[in-house]
């Protein structure tokens, strides 16, 4: 810009220069001198801007030399910058990571810490901690604390069956029978041999079971009753008692007290009510007039509430429930049998029993109320000498009268003593009542689904059991478990809750899949307890010693009648019903009391109303 200026200038210099000389022409010489000093001053003028115009060209080209210099090496060290900003990201993003394994990694050693175990001990699977698995860090339950109980739980579909499936394998493995309630079929592949697969044997090696191998385990097959596939288990009336009985039948607390008072007039008489026609004989005759005065003392029975215990009896034969009441009776050694140093796993099948889930669930109590009474004070043992598993729990307590849970609780929180583990196994934690809840030292919870406020409500409830933890967000973890996850905290070999983990649970190594009614029934008919099982006994009971009576009474008082009638020209008067004539008849009001002698001894009863052995 500047060197054109100055071009400007010198064009109109020379301009006015030419036409200055053509003045100078015509003027005289101090003219001249004149024009030729303004001449010259004018050039030097012209000359100076020139100098200036070519100077500020140099500096303005100077200056932008300088400019596209700092320019170009502001771009180079921004390039620079941008690049090491990028390489120092990179590094520290690398020594978060790295920071955040390492955390990682001592969070889930120092909870596998909780679970080190000097003693035999049943591995349930590695710590999971953000997101990865620690194949180190091994999640276990002490043989010892074994008998404390537990409690498996989580939705369908979560790995619980599987869970209890791993328990039974490493139970029988370490010489401990296992009693399973098997309702829906899924657990009897534990009598037959896994199937490998790669998934499987990396599912193995990265929850703590690098050896795994396919085995099969000692399985004995039970059904309530000769209605089922498996061999037939029966309880006498007498044994079973009016507290199970009731909740079998489902009656109400005063019908519950009415049963009781039947139970007792017949334990006092020592009549033996080994079956369902043995009670409805002695409910018969209770609600005649003879009867009650046989009650009287002890309380009344009520026609109406007796009617209603009829009906419920009826109705529970109708459905299948006269076959599994009778003899022989299962005895409890056969239950905690071992074979070949392994325990053996008895399975109770549902079967026909199905139309009765809370039936088959009172028997299974029954079962280790039987146990109880019989078992011997051991204390505290390094494993336990049986493990009771009640799969689908919530059916053992739906609709139980307080009596029932009162010694539902008495018999988890004393059993132990005997060596017994008692384990539920369920979908919610709340299904299982505040007083044996807090008798369960292991918790075992697979995913819960918080789909409704009611689900919400037993999550919170859920979380609020557990021991408090930094790792975990248990509320977010419980939703989130995947398919054979769970958290978990079980009592340490001191007596002491561990640290909550959240685990990946081993898988098992018998078959995960149901071997078939055909393959049951199979090994059911083989067994030695189908010898001793499977066939009824129908010895004499109230019903039959009842009927005898009856009888008797019934020809005595036809004898004395044709007597009467031989010695007496009278009017022989209306003869009286058979049932009038039995009820009063003397010898059959002396045989009612003094049954005791008849019959046998008095019968006692313990917890649930049990009878003694």
């Amino acid at each position: 810009m500047l060197v054109g200026q100055f071009r400007g200038h010198r064009f109109a210099g020379q301009s006015q220069l030419a036409e200055r000389t053509e003045e100078a022409r015509v003027t005289t010489p101090q003219e001249k001198a004149a024009a030729a000093r303004k001449a010259a001053e004018e050039a030097a003028r012209i000359a100076a801007e020139a100098a200036a115009a070519a100077e500020a060209a140099e500096k303005e080209a100077a200056d932008q030399e300088a400019a596209d210099k700092a320019a170009a090496a502001d771009e180079d060290a921004a390039a620079e910058a941008d690049s090491g900003a990028k390489a120092t990201g990179k590094t520290k993003a690398a020594a978060a990571v790295t920071d955040s394994a390492d955390r990682d990694e001592a969070a889930a050693q120092e909870i596998a810490a909780g679970y080190a175990i000097e003693g035999l001990a049943l591995e349930l699977g590695t710590v999971i901690v953000g997101g990865a698995v620690h194949p180190d860090a091994r999640v276990r339950i002490p043989m010892r604390t074994m008998n404390r109980h537990g409690l498996v739980a989580g939705a369908t579909g979560t790995g619980k069956t599987k869970t209890v499936q791993s328990i039974a394998e490493q139970l029988s493995t370490a010489g401990v029978p296992v009693v399973l309630a098997d309702i829906k079929g899924d657990l009897s592949g534990l009598a037959q041999r896994g199937q490998s697969s790669d998934k499987l044997l990396a599912r193995a090696r990265e929850t703590g079971d690098p050896a795994w191998t396919p085995q099969g385990f000692p399985c004995e097959f039970v059904s309530l009753g000769t209605g089922g596939i498996g061999v037939p288990i029966r309880a006498t009336i007498t044994s079973f008692g009016p507290i199970l009985l009731s909740k079998a039948l489902g009656l109400n607390e005063t019908q519950e007290s009415t049963l009781g008072l039947i139970f007792h007039w017949a334990d006092r008489s020592g009549l033996a009510l080994l079956d369902l026609k043995d009670l409805r004989s002695v409910i018969g005759y209770l609600i005649s007039p003879e009867g009650k005065q046989d009650l009287k003392g002890i309380g009344g029975v009520s026609a109406q509430t007796a009617g209603v215990i009829l009906r419920a009896l009826v109705n529970l034969e109708a459905d299948g429930g006269d076959t599994f009441f009778g003899e022989p009776e299962l005895e409890p050694a056969d239950l905690m049998r071992t074979a070949g140093g392994q325990g053996v796993i008895t399975l109770f099948e549902l079967g026909a029993q199905a139309a009765r889930p809370q039936m088959f669930s009172t028997f299974l109590m029954w079962v280790l109320a039987d146990l109880f009474q019989t078992l011997p004070e051991v204390g505290d043992v390094d494993k336990p000498k049986l493990v009771f598993i009640f799969d689908e729990a919530h059916l053992l307590f739906n609709g139980a009268s307080k009596a029932f849970l009162n010694q539902v609780e008495q018999t988890v929180k004393l059993i132990r003593s005997k060596g017994v583990g008692v384990f539920f196994c369920t979908q919610l934690p709340t299904d299982i009542p505040n007083p044996v809840l807090s008798q369960l030292g292991a918790r075992i919870q697979h995913a819960l689904r918080a789909f409704t406020p009611e689900d919400q409500a037993a999550l919170s409830k859920t979380v609020r059991t557990y021991p408090k933890t930094a790792t975990y967000d248990l509320e977010k973890a419980l939703t989130s478990l995947g398919i054979g996850e769970a958290v978990v905290t079980v009592l340490s070999e001191q007596g002491a809750p561990t640290p909550v983990a959240w685990a990946r649970m081993q898988p098992p190594r018998s078959l995960m899949d149901t071997i078939g009614e055909d393959g049951i029934r199979s090994r059911a008919q083989q067994s030695t307890l189908y010898g001793k099982y499977g066939r009824t006994i129908d010895a004499e009971s109230a019903s039959e010693i009842l009927t005898a009576k009856i009888q008797a009474a019934a020809q005595q008082q036809a004898e004395e009648t044709a007597v009467k009638g031989s010695r007496s020209a009278k009017p022989v008067p209306q003869e009286e019903s058979m049932a009038e004539k039995i009820v009063n008849n003397p010898a059959f009001k002396n045989f009612l009391r003094s049954a005791a002698t008849v019959a046998g001894r008095e019968i006692s009863r313990s917890i649930f109303g049990t009878r003694k052995r």
